[in-house]
């Protein structure tokens, strides 16, 4: 029960953080499509994984009945996704020492700079909504560089957990099947105790 509580809370907590991390990378996914430029893999790939994180964690939460009877599985693919949230912010790791005030000017977090294009190196050159302040690009992928490391200790919460439920499930059918055994076999032995004492009834009438 308490295993089960924690589980849901930490779902919650996955849900809430990734929801944040899907609307800043949406915003960015969309200003490059509208732009007619390559999504960067650093966006991309955390945006997918945001994506399908958020979908399971959802769904998960809302069947809890059914997770329990799979919690092996659900474990199994918490695991995978803390493999790729680290991936992700692997993917994303120079925007970690970049300092949004001077960002592209000091050369750290350069290559970022210059790979986002109308948010970053290019802003202002192609005059749409989506070529903002590239200080403002800078503070949203630290955002989600943060909840992306967030959401790998999350997952790994939640895998752990989703293990401690199957354990105690599976305790609970073995209690519950030996329970169902023993009285069947009280039944069994008091039907065979009743039918040998009319057996003896019967003799004796007669």
């Amino acid at each position: 029960m308490l295993s089960g509580l924690f589980f849901a809370f930490w779902r919650w907590m996955e849900i809430i953080t990734l929801i944040p991390t899907l609307g800043m990378l949406s915003w960015f996914v969309n200003g490059f499509v509208k732009n007619n430029q390559l999504t960067p893999n650093y966006v991309l790939v955390l945006f997918i994984t945001s994506v399908l994180g958020a979908v399971w964690a959802i769904a998960t939460l809302l069947a809890y009945h059914r997770t329990k009877h799979s919690a092996i599985f659900v474990s199994f693919v918490d695991f995978l996704f803390v493999g790729a949230f680290i991936g992700s912010v692997v993917a994303l790791r120079d925007i970690a020492n970049a300092d949004c005030a001077r960002f592209g000017s000091d050369g750290r977090g350069q290559n970022i700079y210059i790979s986002l294009g109308s948010f970053g190196s290019f802003s202002g050159s192609f005059g749409s909504v989506f070529s903002v302040n590239f200080r403002k690009s800078c503070a949203m992928l630290k955002a989600c560089f943060a909840l992306g490391i967030m959401n790998c200790v999350f997952f790994a919460i939640t895998s752990v957990l989703a293990l401690f439920i199957h354990r105690k499930h599976r305790e609970v059918v073995v209690k519950e099947t030996h329970v169902r055994r023993h009285g069947h076999r009280r039944s069994g032995s008091g039907g065979s105790r009743n039918s040998r004492s009319s057996q003896r009834r019967r003799q004796y009438y007669v």
